[in-house]
C-alpha cells in the first residue's frame, strides 16, 4: 500500500462543544466540517491545522448521551509539531489549556517534549520543529 495516506485519527468525547473549543481556541486548530447522525445517534466534528487534502486531522465523535469513556491503556497520545514549544505552551496555558509535562529534553535524547491533556484525558505530545516550517498556527 504504497500510496496510502493516514487521513484522521477518531477520539471519542463526552462534550462535542466544549472539545471542539479545546481543540481550536486552546490548540489553534480550524473546525473543518461537521456531521450528525440521527439514526445512529452521533455527531462527528473534523478539527485540525490544515484542509484534510494537505494532512492528517482530528475526528471529534460524540455518542449523544455518552459522557465518560474508559481509554484504556493501549492509546497514547496524538503527536504536533510545533516552531516555539515553550512560546506555544505559554500560548497554550494562557488559553486555559493544562500542559501536564513542561517542555524540555525527551528523557534520553535531545528532542524537546511537551504535553498537554485535553477535556477528555488524551494526551497531546508537542515536539520542537528541527525547522521553521509549520508550527501550532501554521
Amino acid at each position: 500500500m504504497s500510496n496510502g495516506r493516514i487521513l484522521h485519527t477518531m477520539i471519542r468525547v463526552g462534550d462535542l462543544d466544549r472539545a471542539i473549543k479545546f481543540y481550536t481556541e486552546v490548540m489553534g486548530m480550524r473546525l473543518l466540517r461537521t456531521n450528525e447522525n440521527e439514526q445512529y445517534k452521533y455527531s462527528l466534528a473534523f478539527v485540525g491545522y490544515s484542509d484534510e487534502s494537505e494532512g492528517a486531522v482530528i475526528e471529534l465523535t460524540y455518542n449523544w448521551g455518552e459522557s465518560d469513556y474508559d481509554h484504556g491503556n493501549a492509546f497514547g497520545h496524538i503527536a504536533i509539531g510545533v516552531d516555539d514549544i515553550y512560546a506555544t505552551c505559554e500560548q497554550i496555558r494562557q488559553a486555559g489549556g493544562n500542559i501536564t509535562r513542561e517542555p524540555g529534553p525527551v528523557k534520553g535524547g535531545s528532542t524537546e517534549i511537551a504535553f498537554v491533556t485535553d477535556p477528555d484525558g488524551y494526551k497531546l505530545e508537542l515536539i520542537q520543529n528541527k525547522s521553521a516550517s509549520a508550527g501550532l498556527n501554521g
